[in-house]
């Protein structure tokens, strides 16, 4: 099914692929041809072993092809409460994973030429509300220039931000110099072709429906073949309901819908008055928006949606909240609408580890996966490998199936009401 998104609108054309027909054997079946699992797939390829790809859709049919293209290094969790909760360590090791994914993103698109990824490391602004939450930036500020001595992030007052953003409303704000945004389809297209070029399998509308062990192999069955492979990967995310084989992993995961939409095309002066500085955007609020230039549009991202499906409700709702943001915006007409899935965990962390042996995973980015699902490609590449990798807190051990799981979408619908109430009344 195709996503009528401004990504899908203006990306360089996907490689030629086709389902999965016959037998193939390779060494690492990957199940899921998203950011994860393409980075997976070039990681392995380069150590000299052979990936195979299965995507139960189209290529970038998930988060992969939906997201609005926001690169940071940020995690949902704050350094300070990773800090009070797992130690000094555990906390400085997530900060320096969050800086280090974007870098591996942008090492990445350089090593393969991928220029149609656009990606921009302009900055990153996150945007205070209400004065609480400019004081928590602030907290967020004096933590990383204390425990880290790094001037990585740096806190600007409410006329910086009206500067740079063009908006009015925000009491100040934490500006992410490594940070930025980039085309999402075309990085996944592009990642897509080196690998076809490279002569790397990858099939799509090929689901895998059965995975069995058998001769210390792993045969893995799709609806037109089979794959016989030594190693398994899974890098399914908010997707990992397609089949029952990777409903262990839907289990522990909480797929949350979130809506962006993008403008027509504005006038020159009219978008010299949005996001000057070159910068992404995203508020402070739990219902978080967020917000970026591309090309002539402006794209407005936010969470929300609920259902299976695209919700007109949510998209009017995105809209009201694009105009509080930039008024005058009010008249113009929206040119593209669409949602996908977030997967969100427990303690709003992603994970990676082995299921089982010889069968890897990484899943649950929590909105924030550009960078460190490219990123955790590589780490389920080396433990593929029988390299050590350092996952810190990300490490899969305690990420368990959530209690009551099946009762997820009124309890998202409670918990999503509760913080929309406590965004109202500015806690």
């Amino acid at each position: 099914m195709a996503v009528n998104s401004l990504w899908a609108a203006t990306a360089q054309a996907a490689p030629p692929l086709a389902p999965l027909a016959g037998e193939r054997q390779c060494d690492v079946a990957i199940i899921g041809a998203g950011y994860t699992g393409l980075s997976a797939a070039w990681h392995i390829a380069q150590s000299g072993r052979e990936p195979l790809l299965l995507e139960a859709n189209e290529l970038g049919f998930g988060a992969s092809g939906r997201n609005g293209g926001v690169v940071s290094p940020k995690f949902r969790v704050g350094f300070s409460a990773a800090m009070a909760r797992h130690g000094r360590e555990a906390a400085l090791h997530l900060y320096h994973t969050g800086h280090a994914a974007v870098d591996g993103l942008a090492q990445l698109i350089d090593e393969l030429g991928l220029d149609q990824a656009a990606l921009h490391l302009g900055g990153h602004i996150a945007a205070a509300h209400t004065p609480r939450a400019l004081a928590g930036l602030q907290a967020t500020a004096d933590w990383v220039k204390r425990e880290t001595g790094s001037a990585s992030v740096r806190l600007i007052d409410a006329e910086q931000v009206r500067e740079l953003t063009g908006a009015t409303l925000f009491h100040g704000g934490l500006l992410t110099p490594h940070a930025g945004g980039l085309h999402p389809l075309n990085f996944t297209r592009g990642l897509a072709w080196r690998l076809h070029q490279r002569g790397v399998g990858i099939y799509v509308g090929s689901p895998a429906l059965a995975v069995r062990e058998e001769g210390g192999r792993f045969s893995v069955q799709t609806p037109g073949g089979h794959v016989s492979a030594r190693q398994v990967i899974y890098a399914t995310n908010g997707y990992s309901d397609q089949t029952p084989v990777t409903a262990s992993l839907h289990r522990r995961l909480i797929p949350f819908r979130s809506a962006i939409i993008a403008t027509e095309p504005l006038a020159p002066a009219l978008l010299a008055s949005l996001m000057p500085g070159g910068q992404v955007c995203g508020d402070t609020k739990r219902m978080l928006r967020w917000f970026r230039v591309v090309g002539d549009r402006l794209i407005f991202g936010g969470r929300g949606a609920f259902g299976q499906q695209d919700s007109a409700q949510a998209f009017d709702t995105l809209q009201r909240s694009m105009v509080q943001v930039f008024p005058q915006l009010a008249s113009v007409a929206i040119g593209f609408r669409w949602s996908g899935l977030v997967a969100m965990t427990l303690d709003y962390l992603p994970h990676a580890g082995e299921l089982a042996p010889n069968q890897y995973y990484a899943v649950g980015y929590n909105g924030g996966g550009v960078a460190m699902s490219t990123w955790m490609g590589a780490q389920l590449a080396a433990m593929s490998a029988g390299e050590p990798v350092q996952l810190g807190l990300l490490a899969g051990k305690g990420f368990n199936p959530i209690p009551l799981h099946g009762l997820r979408a009124p309890g998202v619908r409670l918990a999503a009401g509760w913080q929309q109430l406590l965004d109202a009344v500015g806690r």
